[in-house]
């Protein structure tokens, strides 16, 4: 990709190319046009192909450009909130929907693939969500309950098991969710839009989408590039990085920054002590640090904050004391690449489904838990598009985009406040 290297860091490195995509040319006629290439818009776009949709992917950028190429790569089950509360946000049959499907969502990615041989490093060998301290352990306590009382196979391991699975003492216990895993997210959306093409779909990228207007029961969009799409269905899936079109999707969004840095690949002697399993792992702090191993070996260490300005170097040293306080054997190990992106969070973490106009709906806020959600839902859209659902049907509530309360000061607040945490000498 032709941007800030530290947009996409080791995913761009790593990651096959992307399948070949063109600029839209003069005018096109569609079932179907999707804006954004991303695991929404791209799992959307291969389902809607393999019904026989004929289906125009409109990408400003480049494909997995967005949060689905910037992401740590843990392909979670389930949302942030607990079920519990979900259920008591939503309702008992609509909570219910939407922990059924993202309970399955990990399978959902990893049979997409297995079906279509996406070469994205894969690693279905769970995740570990690691306890800080007594508090950290209770949360977690909670959270095996609620979810064995669904059947999910989640278990809750104490200090001594999690530290043989981790690779470290540093945690008071550790869930173990084996319905989840790990994988190379830039490579999984080039995986995706392969697969979606070869099903039929078009795809263009560097082609921003500029206006749009109803007219005779069709949508006419126009592109950057001079060019047209004529399509009965719209589907916006831009998310966290929605610009001009449709911009209540972005002011009801309030953007989490997060940035990862990854080492060279580690000596056996090295990789033998830590993840041994190679699940990825996060933990129970309210500004989180997460950490995994990519296929190669490399360590993976990301947390809340953004590589720009005074906090790029605040950041690198607090990456620096985390990694040898996690990992005492890495401690002298160095940062090769960084990379960092927006997550875009809903005020009760809780993803949006709107219809933005007639024939023109969106699902967006997926709260950092991207490529399983974005994955299902696109699934869950093309089924919508394709009469297989009704809106009574939906997972999620039909709503109006409502601007965040305070969202500039919040925004402000994440990146500040992150900086400032990482400055300090303690454990964050």
């Amino acid at each position: 990709m032709q941007n800030d290297p530290r947009s996409h860091g080791l995913w761009e490195l790593t990651a096959p190319p992307a399948p070949p995509t063109t600029l839209l040319y003069g005018h096109v006629d569609t079932d179907v046009a999707i804006i954004g290439a991303g695991y929404t818009g791209l799992s959307a776009a291969l389902h809607l192909a393999q019904e026989s949709r004929d289906v125009v992917v409109l990408e400003a950028e480049e494909i997995g450009f967005g949060g689905s190429g910037r992401n740590v790569g843990l392909v979670n089950a389930g949302l942030w909130v607990m079920p519990q509360d979900l259920m008591a946000t939503m309702g008992a049959t609509m909570g219910r929907r939407v922990l059924d499907l993202l309970g399955n969502g990990p399978r959902m990615v990893f049979d997409l693939v297995e079906k279509h041989a996406i070469a994205c490093e894969a690693t279905p060998t769970g995740t570990l969500h690691c306890a800080v301290g007594k508090g950290g352990l209770e949360n977690l306590r909670e959270r095996e309950r609620q979810w064995q009382a669904l059947g999910a196979p989640v278990r809750l391991m104490d200090a001594t098991e999690a530290a043989r699975h981790i690779g470290s003492t540093a945690y008071s216990g550790a869930l173990l969710d084996e319905r989840a895993g790990t994988i190379q997210p830039l490579a999984y959306a080039r995986g995706l839009a392969r697969a979606a093409i070869g099903a039929g779909a078009r795809i263009h990228t560097h082609t921003r989408v500029t206006g749009a207007q109803q007219a005779g029961g069709w949508w006419h969009l126009r592109t950057s590039g001079g060019g047209s799409v004529r399509a009965r269905w719209i589907i916006v899936a831009t998310n966290a990085y929605t610009t001009n079109m449709w911009p209540e999707l972005r002011t009801e969004l309030v953007h989490l920054p997060y940035f990862n840095l990854a080492t060279r690949p580690l000596p056996p002697r090295l990789l033998e002590t830590i993840l041994p399993q190679r699940q990825g792992a996060w933990d129970t702090r309210e500004i989180l640090t997460s950490f995994r191993l990519d296929q190669a070996g490399r360590m993976v260490l990301g947390s809340v904050g953004a590589l720009d300005r005074a906090g790029r170097a605040i950041h690198h040293a607090w990456g620096r004391r985390a990694l040898g306080r996690i990992f005492p054997q890495l401690k002298h190990e160095p940062f090769e690449t960084e990379w960092y992106g927006s997550i875009g969070m809903t005020t009760d973490a809780v993803p949006r489904f709107h219809q933005l106009a007639p024939n023109v709906v969106s699902i967006s806020g997926y709260n950092g838990r991207g490529i399983s959600p974005g994955t299902a839902f696109g699934m869950v859209l093309a089924q919508l598009i394709c009469g297989k659902m009704t809106m009574a049907q939906m997972p999620l509530p039909r709503s109006t985009a409502q601007p965040a309360r305070a969202r500039a000061a919040r925004e402000a607040f994440y990146t500040v406040g992150s900086a400032v945490a990482h400055a300090g000498t303690g454990w964050l």
